[in-house]
């Protein structure tokens, strides 16, 4: 039998916020506050069910963490700005902590989570993309999570027939949480 994922996903939602986490929100006039299309429940969910379909077997342990942070189009062009020298809004920022070398995920100790990184993701490019589409923001959030953890994983896209296996792996995980999916014009630009 093979032992559960334990998987820690810190989220930091600096667009939208949960009224179940805030019930001051309902009282609030900010335009920019809005109810979050999916609970911190939900995302903990998907990443745990994600990790367990893909199996990594990055460490002699099953447990992971990674940070999400949910952003507005001006702080993402920020960290696209000073990471990928692009000086504009994108939708889905990965920093993989496994290409940093220092401290190597074997130096760990095997009661520590295995921390993947960092996934960004713009809500209001987002909430563009799933217009475009024509479907609900939720997926579109899902989407990109799902290409960001691949990142975080390893995965990359430098050519057609990588971004191609790419997305055929988020419409797969996409389908692991039962949100359809499948190839859309907006495609997140390689990280």
């Amino acid at each position: 039998m093979t032992p559960t994922l334990q998987v820690e996903v810190n989220i930091q939602d600096c667009f939208f916020s949960d009224p179940a986490s805030d019930p001051s929100i309902e009282s609030t006039s900010d335009p920019k506050i809005q109810t979050s299309p999916i609970s911190i429940e939900t995302w903990q969910t998907w990443f745990q069910r994600w990790l367990e379909m893909m199996q990594p077997r990055l460490t002699s342990n099953d447990y992971y963490e990674l940070s999400l942070r949910l952003t507005d189009d001006a702080e993402i062009r920020q960290f696209n700005a000073q990471y990928r020298q692009k000086d504009q809004p994108t939708d889905v920022l990965a920093f993989a902590a496994l290409e940093v070398e220092t401290p190597t995920w074997e130096e760990l100790p095997p009661d520590l989570p295995l921390y993947l990184g960092d996934i960004l993701i713009s809500v209001e490019t987002a909430q563009t993309q799933a217009l475009q589409q024509g479907h609900p923001l939720t997926q579109e959030l899902a989407w990109l999570a799902a290409h960001a953890l691949l990142h975080l994983l390893g995965w990359d896209h430098p050519d057609e027939a990588s971004l191609d296996e790419m997305l055929k792996q988020q419409t797969v995980l996409l389908q692991t949480i039962g949100l359809p999916s499948g190839y859309h014009q907006g495609e997140p630009e390689p990280m």
